[in-house]
């Protein structure tokens, strides 16, 4: 169970802040929820029972994990879509995990889809441009909590870090041959 004051991902209203655990007052019921604040939505609570399963709820990133995340990210391997029609499922499945490593997924195969297709002369897809946002909204948006930051300055400290890690990586496999 979490605790108040803590960070929680809850599905895909993202990042909000436990402000109380106790019973829904008037419901003559046990049942303990969750209220839940959402981060970047402002004016907005959410009510949810501690017991839920419907969506996820899961605790934040700590420091660590976010520095273990930008390490690996080269190694996160691409979203698997069989075909275009697909794709956009592939896409939701990713976001409704709210699994980090789905959103790096989502993010690098958006990336790299959208990169080809100009390098092709052809124009990104609204569908690939509105999954990338929403994944980097939701990665960024949570890795800015722990690193105390806003989530702009969190995408540019994790791009950077990410970035030299690629330079410093290339070095080094230069060197050894």
């Amino acid at each position: 169970m979490f605790s108040v004051g803590e960070y929680v991902v809850h599905g895909n209203d993202g990042v909000c802040k436990v402000e109380a655990v106790e019973p829904m007052s008037g419901s003559g019921s046990d049942r303990i929820y969750y209220t839940l604040v959402p981060v970047y939505t402002t004016g907005s609570k959410l009510f949810v029972p501690t017991d839920s399963t419907k969506v996820i709820t899961r605790a934040v990133m700590s420091k660590n994990e976010v520095k273990k995340l930008m390490d690996e990210w080269e190694d996160i391997e691409l979203l698997s879509v069989e075909n275009d029609k697909k794709r956009e499922e592939v896409y939701k499945a990713a976001l409704r995990s709210c699994d980090c490593r789905q959103w790096v997924k989502l993010i690098k195969t958006s990336y790299q889809r959208n990169q080809m297709r100009l390098k092709n002369g052809k124009k990104v897809t609204t569908s690939d441009e509105r999954y990338l946002h929403m994944a980097q909204e939701s990665l960024f948006g949570e890795v800015a909590i722990p690193l105390e930051m806003t989530r702009g300055e969190a995408e540019d400290y994790f791009i950077g870090k990410v970035e030299s890690k690629k330079k410093k990586d290339k070095k080094s496999k230069s060197a050894k041959k």
